[in-house]
């Protein structure tokens, strides 16, 4: 993650363990469908500027989670610093990361509505899934409160005012479960925050991240074509413009 470590992004999309394929549907995540279709959900007006379109599908580039600006742009910084833009293609913002997170938060997602969530509640083991008695949204809502109030006892500033490296040291310590949070360790936090910002760069446009299909095409992956007939006799690598649900 810190800069630091000399690991280009290059190499984080060569030996990342989640590979575009699995996430093309949304993954575990997907469960907002019927929100980022067009014509579907809800739209907020900020600043006086309506809700603007994800140009792949039409998908409401709107907050649906998170209604508080400096909150949402926490999200976006804290996962622009886990996916940064570099000479391959964008990072989380230019993704359009943030709003797909703040969209499935919004959702089934956020609301754990197909899980059991009754207890006891235990921290149990790595097999036995979801232990935690608080929401994903609300776990996000105080992991993002956590993130200002840590940045404020160490640098007195937002943690929208302070550089990368500072950021970075932050995002470090939830990493490391050294941050106190109530009903759930930071680091459960952190691991939450890094997958839901893969699945917004690698799922499909529909669910409103990978904005036109970038994040596809940074690992020459075709998303959903119809077919392959004309390219499947040929030997050679095909490097396939990428195709969303929604193009067809």
């Amino acid at each position: 993650m810190s800069s630091e470590n000399n690991v280009s992004r290059r190499d984080f999309l060569k030996t990342t363990g989640i590979a575009a394929g699995t996430l093309v549907g949304g993954g575990i995540i997907g469960g907002l469908v019927g929100y980022n279709l067009p014509g579907k959900g809800t739209s907020t007006q900020e600043h006086g500027q309506h809700g603007t379109t994800n140009e792949a599908l039409g998908s409401p580039k709107a907050k649906m989670f998170f209604m508080n600006q400096r909150d949402f742009n926490i999200l976006s910084n804290a996962t622009e610093r886990i996916f940064p833009e570099d000479d391959l293609g964008p990072g989380a913002k230019g993704l359009d990361v943030p709003y797909f997170i703040d969209h499935q938060l919004a959702g089934q997602y956020g609301s754990n509505s197909k899980e059991y969530m009754h207890g006891p509640f235990a921290e149990g083991a790595p097999t036995q899934g979801y232990q935690s008695r608080l929401t994903r949204g609300e776990i996000f809502k105080q992991g993002i409160q956590k993130f200002e109030s840590e940045a404020q006892n160490r640098y007195k500033k937002s943690f929208n005012d302070l550089d990368g490296k500072q950021m970075d040291e932050i995002l470090t310590a939830f990493q490391k479960g050294e941050v106190q949070m109530s009903g759930v360790n930071s680091a459960f936090f952190f691991t939450l925050l890094r997958a839901a910002t893969l699945e917004g760069a690698y799922s499909d446009p529909m669910y409103g991240g990978n904005k036109n299909m970038d994040g596809w095409r940074m690992k020459n992956f075709p998303g959903h074509q119809m077919a392959y007939i004309s390219q499947i006799e040929d030997p050679k690598f095909q490097k396939i413009e990428p195709s969303s649900l929604g193009g067809h």
